[in-house]
């Protein structure tokens, strides 16, 4: 999927003014340590009054709100100038996913004055500041369920229609700098010396070569379109009505192969298996949108680049932000896991692994 100026999708976010925005954003205290106006923000622009509870957030203030009616809802709030565009996107690509089957998705619940969300300017103390109110969906986040094959699938498949979903939603601020931008990766290397092991890095430096090499190159070709950029296994839930998906803070313009690749990335883990079981979420996906023949000679390189993305950049945060290096790296020990579960697989192995998973569905 093109359209207008994207027939080059990938050449804004190869840029340097693109890589140095987006790091810079990724770069800044988390918003915790500011004064909490969340009580404040959620009276005088919802009406809305409950108890609040700080939840872990890497960049803005996420905090738990309980209201006396029993309902339980999510309050995301910033003073950054930067979180005004990413917190438009996220809006409004929830609110336009109301409606559609197949997944669950938080909604957004405007303001007293109608917006999906707001923003303030001005010199009191609440002003410059920006956010929105979304549900709370309940639910087990895919990192404490146990990874069936037919957990996995069923994972797979939600985000297939999750995207086919997201291909539908106008948004603004897509292309807003994200580092998880597929369009970053090639310049990653140079956080390199924040890596802890010399074997962490060999295979973070060969599979980054490899992206470089074979599916930068590729990569403009597949279907481009507005992704979710991170259904990693904290990001998605079991609940009594499907899978769901939460935080969609690095959703951008991007392939939609990503949103498979970064997932699948996640459950490598069975090192029996070619794939260390992504087989099935690849199954469950390509169950509902087959892949392209360059999709599927991609995505295994995708995997391993996002894998080695994700290494990257959560151990140069956790290098600069010491006291949150914990949570910044929750993901960090499956990826190298799983990277070193992928190693061994070529290009032409890989795709044959991937034609594999897809055949091992029967409809």
């Amino acid at each position: 999927m093109t359209a207008g100026c994207d027939h080059l999708p990938n050449a804004a976010a190869s840029t340097e003014a693109y890589f140095r925005a987006a790091a810079a954003s990724l770069a800044m205290r988390p918003g915790a340590s500011e004064p909490d106006m969340s009580a404040a923000l959620l009276k005088r622009h919802y009406g809305l009054t409950g108890s609040i509870a700080t939840l872990s957030s890497e960049v803005e203030r996420t905090v738990d709100v309980n209201l006396s009616d029993g309902r339980r809802l999510i309050l995301k709030t910033s003073t950054t100038a930067e979180a005004v565009d990413s917190f438009r996107f996220q809006a409004a690509a929830m609110a336009g996913l109301q409606g559609f089957t197949g997944f669950v998705a938080p909604d957004v619940l405007r303001t007293t004055s109608g917006a999906l969300m707001f923003e303030q300017e001005g010199m009191f103390e609440q002003e410059g500041t920006c956010g929105y109110l979304q549900t709370r969906i309940e639910g087990i986040p895919l990192h404490q369920a146990t990874p069936t094959p037919d957990l996995l699938f069923r994972t797979g498949s939600a985000l297939a229609r999750l995207d086919l979903a997201l291909e539908l939603v106008s948004v603004p601020a897509a292309h807003r700098p994200v580092l998880w931008h597929v369009g970053c990766w090639s310049r990653l290397m140079e956080l390199e010396q924040y890596l802890p092991s010399l074997s962490i890095a060999d295979s973070v430096r060969v599979a980054m070569a490899e992206y470089a090499e074979f599916v930068e190159p590729q990569i403009s070709d597949v279907a481009w379109q507005v992704t979710h950029n991170d259904p990693s296994p904290f990001n998605m839930m079991v609940t009594g009505q499907g899978m769901g998906f939460i935080d969609f803070g690095d959703g951008c313009w991007s392939p939609r192969i990503q949103d498979l690749a970064i997932a699948a990335s996640h459950v490598v883990g069975d090192s029996t298996l070619p794939l260390g079981g992504a087989e099935h979420l690849i199954a469950g996906y390509t169950s509902v949108i087959a892949l392209s023949a360059l999709e599927a000679k991609l995505l295994v390189g995708l995997m391993r680049a996002r894998q080695s993305a994700l290494i990257l950049v959560n151990h140069w945060r956790a290098h600069l932000f010491p006291a949150d290096a914990q949570y910044i790296k929750k993901n960090v020990a499956r990826a190298e896991r799983g990277l070193s579960i992928l190693a061994p697989l070529g290009v032409a192995s890989g795709e044959v692994a991937v034609l594999a998973a897809i055949s091992s569905y029967q409809p």
